[in-house]
């Protein structure tokens, strides 16, 4: 093997906010477990251990259906700040080891191999420390797989291979043949409307997905990240597209108790002043806000305007109260909001109208917001807050982990 060299390790905790819990009480281990979001019967599964896995149970499988298909099948509610804190531990723990290239998620890490650990057999060496560092330092039912390859997709792909607990590697070398037994819809990047596109192309299997033209696979994708895909599947080590957020948002489904135009009302004000904290913490300023809110009736209303440059709770609080007045509200179910236009503080330029001693500097309004999120941190969530709070208040509103996105821990103190 030592003739065989890979760049990227791509590790992936297995079944991750379920194995929290596992590692967290050890009579779940070996148990079939969900993670759902409320401990009511029509909650959905968010995580499933490995062992519920097993037995068919799945992401957004119903509480009372998994009772119902395994008697036996436990549950948890999620604990978000728990998994951020592990998060950071598994991060420490591979650190150990070498140092991580990139946090992509909660629980996937990516890590740049370099000189002699680009050796195949050394890179497995390395793989296996990581996966004992684990082990040692955050706990044995922190499972997770690896895998080894000469560019970020590959390596993915190669430790999806043997789940759980994979370590496997693909390299041209051994290419299409050892993934030529692979669906379509196996290979990370390729969603069933993608999968449409191939077969329309004549595209069926991974064979024909491994030989086909980068200019052809522009064409079929409809842009240039089709290349791009081909030429990574192919071994091609392909530099990832730096993106800029210029927006940031909360969202949620909303409670049953909630679930009124009083209710909706509370819960999106409480969104936009989680957000208007995230705002502050990034030092940024909002030119733009965006409310939304589903109903069973009338579908989903939208409101989205352009603002003067703020990071001022208040000012956001006085626009919602106007967008709120525009809409209708009968049954709503879900919520959300959005930030957009950030502009960093040092880029900002105040205008005439705003009472700042110079561009980038906060009104004295924000100064006072800042000093509510400064207390908050010290004293605890809601030691202060800008009036009304939702009747029912779900754990962890604005600190969810999202996909691509860990909440910092100072958030669920906000």
């Amino acid at each position: 093997m030592t003739h065989h060299r890979v760049s990227l390790l791509y590790l992936d905790m297995n079944s991750y906010f379920a194995s929290v819990e596992q590692q967290e009480d050890p009579s779940l281990r070996g148990q079939p477990l969900g993670v759902v979001t409320t401990m009511t019967p029509n909650a959905a599964i968010i995580a499933a251990s490995t062992e519920a896995k097993a037995m068919g149970l799945r992401f957004g499988t119903r509480m009372k259906e998994a009772r119902q298909r395994v008697p036996q099948m436990q549950f948890r509610p999620a604990r978000h700040d728990l998994y951020v804190d592990y998060h950071h531990r598994i991060k420490a723990a591979v650190e150990r080891v070498l140092p991580i290239t990139s946090a992509h998620s909660v629980d996937e890490f990516s890590i740049h191999l370099y000189g002699r650990m680009q050796q195949l057999d050394v890179a497995i060496q390395i793989a296996e420390d990581m996966r004992q560092a684990i082990y040692t330092d955050v706990g044995i039912a922190m499972r997770c797989s690896i895998g080894l390859g000469s560019s970020m997709l590959l390596a993915k792909l190669a430790g999806e291979l043997h789940k759980p607990c994979g370590l496997d590697w693909l390299l041209p070398a051994v290419l299409p043949d050892k993934i030529k037994h692979l669906k379509l819809r196996d290979i990370p990047g390729i969603n069933r409307g993608i999968e449409a596109r191939l077969h329309a192309a004549s595209i069926m299997d991974v064979p024909s997905l491994y030989a086909m033209p980068a200019k052809h696979a522009r064409k079929v994708w409809g842009g240039v990240q089709g290349e791009r895909f081909i030429r990574a599947l192919q071994g091609e080590d392909i530099p990832e597209l730096k993106t800029k957020s210029s927006s940031l948002g909360h969202g949620q489904v909303l409670s049953y108790t909630n679930r009124n135009p009083e209710g909706a009302r509370l819960v999106t004000r409480r969104l936009l002043i989680k957000a208007a904290t995230r705002l502050r913490r990034r030092n940024a300023f909002a030119t733009y806000l965006y409310i939304s809110v589903k109903c069973t009736e009338h579908g989903r209303q939208r409101i989205g305007r352009q603002i003067r440059g703020t990071q001022d709770s208040f000012q956001l609080l006085a626009l919602y109260r106007q967008f709120w007045d525009e809409f209708r509200i009968t049954k709503p179910l879900s919520t959300g909001v959005m930030l957009g236009g950030l502009i960093p503080a040092h880029k900002h330029t105040a205008d005439m109208f705003e009472k700042r001693s110079g561009a980038g500097q906060r009104t004295e309004r924000e100064k006072l917001c800042l000093l509510v999120d400064t207390i908050n941190q010290r004293y605890g969530q809601d030691t202060l807050i800008y009036g009304e709070k939702p009747r029912e208040i779900t754990a962890y509103t604005g600190a969810k982990i999202a996909f691509g996105r860990v909440p910092a821990r100072e958030e669920f103190r906000d």
